[in-house]
């Protein structure tokens, strides 16, 4: 069973940074894509970004192209967030989303979710 670790949320103010961290342990197979998605009170999960290992079809959330950015270090499984400018309307519950292929089947792993809230 695939088990993802989550860090890097936290308290910021308006205009500040912060950086997600992912990290993939006891992967069967192969990691294809990676993910973050996240989730504000009363309203439903939406994708923030993601990306192909391979680094082809990166795509992003409207509300935060310019200011996120996703990456992936394929050595260690781990995939990153960089949030930058970050806004009051970025506070959220963020979640890690890691699809596998492994003996033909694809499968779907989420993390247990970071808290990041945004001060005005």
């Amino acid at each position: 069973q695939v088990q993802l670790v989550e860090s890097g949320g936290g308290v910021v103010r308006a205009g500040g940074s912060l950086r997600l961290s992912c990290a993939a342990s006891r992967v069967s197979g192969k990691i294809t894509a990676m993910a973050w998605y996240r989730q504000a009170p009363g309203k439903q999960r939406e994708l923030v970004a993601a990306t192909q290992t391979t680094g082809e079809n990166t795509r992003y959330a409207d509300s935060v192209k310019g200011r996120f950015t996703i990456s992936v270090d394929n050595p260690r499984n781990t995939v990153l967030l960089q949030m930058n400018r970050l806004e009051p309307e970025d506070t959220a519950v963020y979640y890690c989303n890691v699809w596998t292929f492994y003996h033909w089947k694809s499968a779907e792993y989420w993390g247990q979710g970071t808290q990041v809230t945004v001060s005005s």
